[in-house]
């Protein structure tokens, strides 16, 4: 016997089942534990904290905190229905049902058909089984604290919009996948890594451009003095920028926010109309400017290139490791594939979410320690062009327009949050002022 069927006898499919359940529950028990502490805190912290009474309202904490009180028991009820859904859909052979059902009505031979049958009717389900919590989430929570602005014909409009580019993209790209697996050779996770990239890259590239204005409106900025402000602090930082936009956000919901996109030599900066001062919220000229000049430090200090880079590397692991892995038929017998029936499609999601889990936790982890040292780097950044107050004010105005809860347990924030809390940046910038 070779080494390969050695280890192969040596571990059942049970075993192997039981590991990617055993996996998965520890993973969610670990991120409902998480949210228990918050919850905890949340609930106990009853007033403004000392940082904040100047600028926060009583009334605007208490129901920034109903607010954080109410995500949590939605997010806690949808992690408990998720995972006993994919319990369910492992243990029962689910993925292995819907298999033999593709073939059925698959009218050609090949694979590479079949997994296109399969990943459709994957997506359309998992879609439909989540649709009454996005439904909840967005017309019963978000509507209760005034932030959904969608009425129900633009939110059926935008979710068919999004599954058919969903399907657009995901059909081809997985063909593909298919196809290099299949047919690359032994070392075929390195094509599959240079072609993923390069699509990657295309992606970053145009999903901005042409495919994100065919869901929200995006407007060029209008003549005036917070145009002519941004262009002079691009222009100063010797920032490539070629296009500032405003995109109509506040027909899907009243949270701002701002950023820029594009590589190399042309770069386009893009406003939320929420973000822009009205009678209600919004910001200043000078707290939008340091808004701007914080994402301006992610490029300074080169962050999107150096997350590019993490993350390529990230996917030669992920594509490494399940070329040792997609032939081991313990994997497929687990759930529920009969013996022989390897589709790499189904390996490809199966190792990469559920087999890595371990892995995928561990590097969230630590992306999300280094994005908040980015973060801080970047709120740096802003306070050395004198803006540590007005970025300030914005933080606090972004945090009160969107009902943040500034208050958080350590641990859930280390774990969680990519953005330091308010509370934290405050404390770093008020060292600049």
């Amino acid at each position: 016997m070779q080494k390969e069927e050695i280890f192969e006898s040596s571990i059942s499919d049970r075993t192997v089942l039981y590991a990617i359940l055993a996996f998965l529950w520890i993973e969610t028990l670990w991120e409902l534990y998480l949210a228990a502490r918050q919850y905890s805190k949340c609930l106990k912290t009853e007033e403004v904290p000392a940082e904040l009474e100047s600028v926060m309202t009583k009334e605007t904490f208490n129901k920034a905190r109903l607010y954080s009180l109410d995500k949590s028991k939605f997010n806690f009820i949808h992690d408990i229905f998720s995972l006993s859904v994919t319990t369910m859909m492992i243990y029962c052979g689910v993925l292995a049902k819907l298999w033999s059902y593709s073939e059925s009505i698959n009218p050609w031979e090949g694979e590479v058909l079949i997994s296109c049958i399969w990943i459709f009717l994957f997506t359309t389900i998992s879609t439909i089984i989540d649709l009454p919590f996005t439904i909840f989430y967005t017309f019963v929570l978000e509507e209760k604290y005034g932030f959904n602005k969608q009425t129900p014909k633009f939110f059926v409009v935008d979710k068919i919009k999004w599954f058919i580019f969903q399907q657009a993209i995901s059909l081809p790209l997985s063909s593909l996948t298919i196809v290099i697996i299949k047919y690359g050779g032994p070392f075929f996770f390195v094509w599959l890594w240079l072609v993923v990239g390069v699509i990657a890259l295309l992606m970053i590239t145009i999903y901005p451009a042409f495919i994100a204005p065919l869901f929200d409106k995006y407007t060029p900025l209008p003549e005036g003095e917070l145009r002519a402000d941004i262009e002079t602090l691009a222009s100063d930082l010797k920032f490539p920028l070629t296009q500032l936009y405003v995109v109509e956000g506040s027909k899907r919901s009243s949270h701002s926010n701002a950023y820029f996109y594009g590589l190399f030599k042309s770069k386009r900066i893009v406003l939320f109309d929420t973000l822009l001062q009205n009678d209600d919220s919004g910001c200043k000229n000078d707290e939008i400017l340091a808004v701007l000049s914080h994402e301006l430090g992610h490029w300074s200090h080169g962050h999107i290139i150096k997350n590019l880079v993490i993350m390529q590397l990230h996917l030669l692991f992920v594509f490494v490791f399940f070329s040792f892995m997609f032939q081991f038929s313990p994997v497929y017998q687990a759930l529920g594939f009969p013996a022989g029936c390897q589709p790499v499609l189904v390996g490809l999601m199966v190792i990469s979410t559920y087999v890595m889990t371990p892995y995928n936790s561990l590097l969230s982890f630590i992306m999300t320690c280094l994005s908040r040292h980015f973060e801080f780097q970047a709120d740096e950044f802003a306070a050395k062009l004198k803006k540590a107050e007005p970025l300030q004010r914005a933080l606090i105005k972004l945090n009160k327009d969107n009902l943040g809860f500034p208050v958080y347990d350590d641990l859930y924030s280390s774990w969680h949050h990519s953005h330091p809390p308010l509370l934290e940046r405050m404390k770093a910038l008020k060292k600049f002022e």
